[in-house]
């Protein structure tokens, strides 16, 4: 049994994902600092803010359903990721590395709504 978030795996690799791109989006140009930067730190916390949400609730359903809001906040972390390479604000193997990370999360989101949904 996990008796605290920081012990969920996912949230671990979520944190330090939401780590990752805070320390990259500091080198994004100052114009993008309320923009893009926002955007792309909002998502990616939204990530392991709703894993964190979700365990705190009553329920193995309510807890898959904030996995499920953590993936889709997944999926926007992803895009903005796509678009700040194609603006020219991250390199190619930035990019690819934080998606690579974020891939897995993903994968292990999915895994956990699976097993939550036959327990509940």
């Amino acid at each position: 049994m996990v008796h605290k978030f920081q012990n969920i795996k996912v949230w671990q690799k979520a944190h330090k994902l939401v780590l990752e791109v805070y320390k990259t989006t500091r080198a994004f140009p100052v114009l993008e600092r309320y923009g893009l930067v926002t955007q792309i730190r909002r998502s990616v916390s939204s990530v392991a803010t709703n894993i964190v949400e979700g365990y705190k609730r009553r329920s193995d359903k309510e807890f898959a359903h904030f996995l499920n809001i953590a993936d889709s906040s997944l999926e926007e972390t992803k895009y903005h990721l796509f678009l700040a390479t194609e603006l020219t604000y991250l390199n190619k193997a930035e990019y690819e590395r934080l998606v690579v990370m974020a891939d897995e999360i993903g994968r292990m989101l999915s895994g956990f709504q699976k097993s939550l949904r036959l327990i509940a």
